[in-house]
C-alpha cells in the first residue's frame, strides 16, 4: 500500500509506501506519526478516529485536503485467487476534505472517490479493512457507552454493507423523530405522526442490535493465552411495545429513549479458565469482575488487547484475509507480556505501527520483513 498526502495535518505534500509486511515508522512525537495512521484509518472508516471536526485535518491555512491510498493485490488468501475472486488491479482510495469554503464559495467538507469515481461514503467503507491499536483505546474499557457504541460501529461497517445502509437510514430517521417529539411536546403535532419514523426505526434498529449480538458472541469465543474476558451486551432493544410503554417520557425529554443508540456492554475478566456454553464464555458467574471497575491499569490493556485481536480475527472470518493492523506508539503502553502476544501475531497481516522510541526498533530485530521509516522526512 502506498498513500499520498497533500495538504493534510502537518503535510504539505508526502509519499509513504509501506511494505506489505510490517512497517515501523520511528520519530519524535509531534512530527506527524499518527496523522499517518489517521489517515488511512480515514481511508477505511470514511472518517477520523481523533478529529472534532473534519476540516481539523486540513493543513492549518489551507482550504483543501487530499488523501490517496494505493491498494496492492498483495498477500490475497489464496482461496481467493482459486476462486477468482482476488483483486488483481490495484485499488485507489481518495478522500477530498475541504473546510467548507473554498475559493469564497460553500462546498462539500468531504468527497470520496474509488479508482477516480465519485462514490458515496456507504460504498466507499469496506474497500480497506483495519485494525486499529492505539493508547486512546483504553477509554472504550473506561469511558463513556458512546464510545463504545462507536467501536461497535467502525468495526461492523467494514465487513457488513447491510449494516452500513441500516446504520445511515437509522441515524437519520433518529434526528427526524426526535424532531417530531420537540413539536409535539409544543403542542404543534399529534403522537400518531411518529408511526412511518417508529416502523423506520424498529425495522434499521433491530438489524443493528442483531448484527452487534453476533459480533459479540464472536468476540467471546477468542480466548488470548489463559486471560478470560468477556463482553456482556447491554442492548436497548427497539420495539412497538417498548416505545408504547415510553412514549410519555420520550414527548416530555424530546428524544427516543430506546434503541441501539443507547447500547453499550461491559469488558468482564475472570481468572478461573472458562469454556464456551451456549455462544459465550461461562466461568463462575461470581468471578467475573467489571475491568472498568475492578481491574488494574495493566488489566484494561490486555483486555483492550484481548479486543483488538479477537476483533483482528472477527473481519478475517467474514472476509476471509486479515484486515491491516496499525499499532500506533503502544509498545511504550504495554508490558512485557502484552508485548510478546502483539510481537507473536504482526507478522500475519500487514502491520504499521509507529513509536517515539529508537529502541524499539530493537523488538524486530529476529523479525523479517520490516520496512523502517525515519520521520522527520529530510
Amino acid at each position: 500500500m502506498s498513500l499520498l498526502l497533500q495538504k493534510f495535518r502537518t503535510y504539505r505534500k508526502e509519499t509513504f509506501e509501506f511494505s506489505p509486511f510490517i512497517t515501523l515508522i520511528i520519530g519524535p512525537n509531534a512530527v506527524g506519526k499518527t496523522n499517518i495512521i489517521e489517515a488511512i484509518y480515514t481511508c477505511a472508516i470514511g472518517k477520523s478516529f481523533r478529529a472534532e471536526t473534519e476540516s481539523d485535518m486540513v493543513r492549518w491555512g489551507e482550504e483543501v485536503a487530499q488523501v490517496r491510498a494505493t491498494l496492492n493485490p498483495t498477500r490475497l488468501d489464496s482461496a481467493k485467487r482459486a476462486n477468482g475472486n482476488a483483486k488483481n488491479e490495484e485499488t485507489q482510495l481518495e478522500l477530498v476534505i475541504t473546510t467548507g469554503v473554498v475559493n469564497g464559495e460553500k462546498v462539500p467538507i468531504k468527497k470520496y472517490m474509488v479508482n477516480g469515481v465519485p462514490r458515496r461514503q456507504i460504498d466507499f467503507v469496506g474497500n480497506l479493512r483495519i485494525v486499529l491499536f492505539s493508547p486512546s483505546d483504553l477509554e472504550i474499557v473506561t469511558d463513556s457507552p458512546s464510545l463504545r457504541r462507536q467501536y461497535l460501529n467502525s468495526v461492523l461497517i467494514q465487513t457488513d454493507r447491510e449494516y452500513r445502509r441500516n446504520l445511515l437510514s437509522y441515524e437519520r430517521g433518529l434526528r427526524q423523530r426526535n424532531r417530531l417529539l420537540d413539536v409535539i411536546k409544543e403542542g404543534k403535532a399529534q403522537g400518531s405522526q411518529l408511526l412511518f419514523w417508529d416502523q423506520l426505526l424498529i425495522k434499521t434498529g433491530s438489524y443493528l442490535t442483531d448484527i452487534r449480538q453476533l459480533y459479540i458472541d464472536f468476540i467471546n469465543e477468542y480466548i488470548l493465552d489463559d486471560f478470560h474476558y468477556r463482553l456482556i451486551y447491554d442492548k436497548s432493544i427497539i420495539s412497538e411495545s417498548r416505545l408504547e410503554q415510553y412514549k410519555d417520557e420520550e414527548v416530555a425529554a424530546g428524544s427516543t429513549l430506546v434503541g441501539p443508540q443507547r447500547d453499550d456492554f461491559v469488558v468482564e475478566k475472570t481468572p478461573h479458565v472458562a469454556s464456551p456454553i451456549g455462544g459465550a464464555m461461562r466461568g463462575k458467574e461470581d468471578a467475573w469482575r467489571d475491568v472498568s471497575r475492578f481491574g488494574s491499569r495493566g488489566e484494561q490493556r490486555l483486555a483492550v488487547l484481548w479486543l483488538k485481536l479477537a476483533e483482528l480475527s472477527y473481519i478475517e472470518s467474514i472476509i476471509g484475509e486479515r484486515p491491516i493492523l496499525l499499532l500506533d506508539d503502544i509498545f511504550s503502553e504495554l508490558d512485557e507480556e502484552s508485548r510478546n502476544i502483539v510481537l507473536s501475531i504482526i507478522d500475519k497481516q500487514q502491520t504499521i505501527i509507529t513509536s517515539a522510541e529508537e529502541e524499539v526498533i530493537q523488538l524486530f530485530n529476529k523479525t523479517k520483513n520490516v520496512k523502517i521509516i525515519r520521520l522527520p522526512i529530510s
